[in-house]
């Protein structure tokens, strides 16, 4: 973890600071990253970023939770985006974590919530993503996959696979036979050399071949990177590959990179743009910030604007 991210992290755990920026952050700055604290701004949002030609993928915010209450309300919120998506008629799906779900509580009781949701995309004939976690919980999310695939089928449900760990082309090949909809990161986990790339031009190849694996064998790929060196690779690819637009999007974080995303769209690229909204939106804040610390300077500037 780079000295920055490090210092942004501590910083954003100070007391008085998590006071300030939950106060008044939204409001000074943290709105760029978050589209709002209620689902009725978000989708307010959404309408905007479709009359773009962008897709979303909305994501209600919340960390990891430990009551079973909890986890009931953040299923019962997943449940409600895919009415309210419906009944907007916006171009959108949902990403949720298993941990909200609460996977750390009970898998079996996490399983039952997640069905539920799934079983909501398939009614409305749309799509879940289950956002991958850290590699304590790989295993056990692979294997809930599994079983909502044989229930559901591979329509309506997808889920995350990360270049840096080194176990990522195997698990793009067995989740190929059952032609899983994969959306494709670098990883934002702290994991072990153990387990993981520790250099980035690893994980960089690693991204371009598991791209390329499973578009090769003919399955849908969600490629989520800002990365435009990354991406200007992929696309020379496409072209010598005759690969079908059709057969992939492009996705990036909501107010990140806004003009590469509709450079992508202009260019005829499906772009999908990940929406968070809730509440709890700091601890996601302070992430984008501790990635990118220049972003802080945008956040400064706007405490300081009259």
């Amino acid at each position: 973890m780079s000295l920055s991210r490090k210092l942004v992290l501590t910083v954003a755990g100070n007391r008085l600071i998590t006071s300030l920026v939950s106060k008044y952050g939204m409001k000074l700055g943290a709105s760029r990253f978050v589209a709002g604290e209620t689902l009725g701004t978000a989708l307010e949002g959404i309408k905007k970023i479709n009359d773009q030609g962008l897709m979303v993928t909305l994501d209600h915010l919340g960390e990891s939770v430990y009551k079973k209450k909890e986890a009931t309300a953040a299923t019962e919120a997943a449940l409600k985006l895919f009415d309210a998506i419906h009944e907007r008629k916006i171009n959108s799906n949902v990403s949720v974590k298993l941990t909200q779900l609460g996977l750390d509580i009970d898998p079996t009781f996490c399983y039952e919530n997640i069905n539920r949701i799934v079983a909501k995309a398939k009614e409305y004939n749309n799509f879940v993503r289950i956002d991958m976690e850290d590699t304590p919980r790989l295993e056990i999310t692979l294997d809930i996959l599994n079983r909502l695939l044989d229930q559901h089928g591979h329509e309506h449900v997808g889920t995350v696979i990360q270049s840096y760990l080194y176990r990522s082309a195997n698990d793009c090949k067995e989740l190929a036979k059952r032609d899983v909809n994969l959306r494709i990161v670098k990883g934002a986990y702290k994991e072990p050399t153990e387990v993981a790339f520790p250099d980035k031009k690893d994980v960089d190849q690693n991204y371009i071949k598991l791209v390329q694996q499973h578009l090769s064998g003919g399955h849908y790929t969600a490629i989520a990177t800002h990365d435009e060196a990354l991406i200007n690779d992929l696309k020379s690819w496409f072209d010598t590959q005759k690969i079908d637009k059709a057969r992939y999007e492009f996705q990036m974080l909501y107010g990140v990179r806004s003009k590469l995303q509709k450079q992508l769209v202009e260019e005829g690229y499906r772009v999908r743009v990940y929406v968070p909204y809730g509440k709890d939106w700091y601890p996601y804040f302070t992430r984008r910030i501790a990635e990118r610390p220049a972003n802080a300077l945008f956040v400064l500037k706007s405490f300081f604007q009259k």
